[in-house]
């Protein structure tokens, strides 16, 4: 049996989101990766290093089996590592390449959400508390 390396949690109400992880999902043929989708009302951060709705709808988040937590490119460096693909990003790990990078995902993690045409991450948040009140 093999070892989850690491748990990526995603929203799978995004079609980008979900594009992503069907690739990653096709290319992780030692099934090394978990994915958890954070939008399923079964999402329950105790069981994610109690990484909130919130938090995981922000921006993307996963989790090492060590434990760690790993936000934003370094998620998809750890995850296209994983599936033998490391050096689509490892440019990212160069410092200015790396900063720039980092900006881009910002800017891309804040804009996700109308540009795939959802409601805000407070509108989100607001109908989760209300399903799980």
């Amino acid at each position: 049996m093999t070892e989850i390396k690491l748990t990526l949690l995603f929203d799978g109400a995004c079609p980008l989101c979900q594009r992503e992880v069907s690739f990653l999902r096709s290319r992780d043929i030692l099934s090394r990766i978990a994915f958890v989708d954070i939008d399923s009302p079964s999402y329950d951060p105790e069981l994610y290093n109690k990484i909130s709705y919130r938090d995981a709808m922000g921006r993307i988040h996963a989790i090492t089996a060590s434990g760690e937590v790993l936000k934003g490119i370094r998620v998809f460096q750890e995850a296209y590592q994983l599936i033998g693909l490391g050096w689509v990003y490892a440019p990212t790990r160069w410092p200015v390449i790396g900063v720039l990078a980092d900006f881009f995902y910002q800017a891309w993690a804040q804009w996700r959400l109308p540009f795939t045409r959802r409601p805000s991450l407070d509108q989100l948040c607001k109908s989760r508390a209300q399903v799980h009140d």
